[in-house]
């Protein structure tokens, strides 16, 4: 598997070679956006956002409501955004036609803390795997506009760059069916992606039924997963997140191993390639936790810890994840 970066890197959109904490605008109606009855059309909107000058310009967008958990439960829905080429042209927004917004999802003090966890939780897998989605925090006034009693809300949310941009970084295409057997999913990327999973106690995921993971096929076929939305994992420790209960973990910060058996060597390899990159994960922590609050990074550093003591000892990596990998047929029940 080509782990190199420079490739990649060159071909990120303007809008994903920043750091810095991009300044938002939005207005809709909530009740309109979480309705499905708009899903076709979408609203027409103006996004606003702050220039390189620091001043406020827009472009017109069109957006919908996403997502089925965060849609039916949340205050905040998701939001799919597409916009046209030439509007966006000259702008940070150039090179991207469709994006995803993650925001809170409740309309709590602490709802944004979880939200800029979750966000580190993106930025931690990029100096693992190339195959990662491009992420940009940001500062979001949300308008809502139902009825004559508008209201505002001031929150933190993430931008998502559409699956198809990083397709074209690999010249790959993404896999539209709906279930793809985790065997024919390339190996290296596979168990690379499913210690992710477990780093960041995430259980809420099946690269089977591609749910909260796309599936990109390389121009050599190869079959690669790309994870997304981790509000469900330990890392995030969200409030409102829980387990199934078919699984034998009571919380969400608990791990549990969800990856296919492959061979030993193969988990050898992954358990030694995490270790050597251990200084680059906790460089990137150090750069994106200065979003969170304070108080939120010492139980992170320990999540984070605790997922290392388990690499780096024999015995509870053997009976953490050498013996919780999952066969085949376990798989498909």
């Amino acid at each position: 598997m080509n782990l190199s970066y420079s490739q990649q890197e060159f071909k990120k959109t303007t809008l994903f070679q920043e750091e810095e904490v991009l300044n938002i605008r939005l207005g809709y109606s909530f009740k309109d956006l979480k309705s499905r009855q708009s899903d076709e059309q979408g609203k027409s909107v103006f996004l606003y956002y702050k220039n390189e000058k620091h001043d406020w310009d827009s472009i017109p967008v069109l957006i919908r409501g996403r997502g089925n958990f965060r849609r039916e439960k949340c205050f905040f829905t998701p939001i799919k955004i597409k916009m046209k080429k030439k509007a966006v042209k000259g702008t940070v927004f150039a090179g991207n036609k469709k994006l995803k917004m993650v925001l809170p999802c409740q309309n709590a003090k602490d709802a944004s803390d979880f939200l800029v966890k979750e966000y580190i939780s993106y930025k931690l897998y990029e100096p693992l795997s190339p195959y990662h989605f491009n992420t940009r925090l940001i500062h979001l006034n949300l308008t809502d506009e139902r009825g004559k009693n508008q209201k505002e809300y001031e929150v933190k949310a993430i931008l998502i760059e559409d699956d198809k941009l990083v397709a074209k970084r690999f010249d790959a295409k993404m896999y539209k069916g709906d279930v793809l057997s985790p065997q024919r999913l390339q190996d290296t990327a596979t168990v690379i992606h499913d210690f992710f999973q477990y780093f960041i106690g995430n259980t809420d995921w099946s690269s089977r039924n591609k749910h909260n993971v796309a599936i990109m096929q390389l121009s050599d076929g190869q079959y690669i997963p790309l994870c997304y939305d981790f509000d469900m994992a330990g890392m995030v420790n969200a409030s409102y997140a829980t387990v199934s209960e078919m699984l034998t973990i009571s919380s969400v910060t608990e791990r549990l191993y969800r990856g296919l058996c492959k061979d030993e060597a193969l988990f050898q390899y992954v358990r030694a390639y995490y270790i050597e990159r251990e200084s680059a994960i906790w460089q990137t922590f150090e750069q994106a936790s200065v979003h969170l609050d304070p108080k939120m990074i010492p139980g992170m550093k320990r999540y984070i810890s605790d997922f290392f003591d388990v690499l780096k000892n024999d015995k509870k990596f053997k009976d953490e994840i050498l013996n919780r990998c999952r066969s085949l047929q376990a798989l498909n029940n």
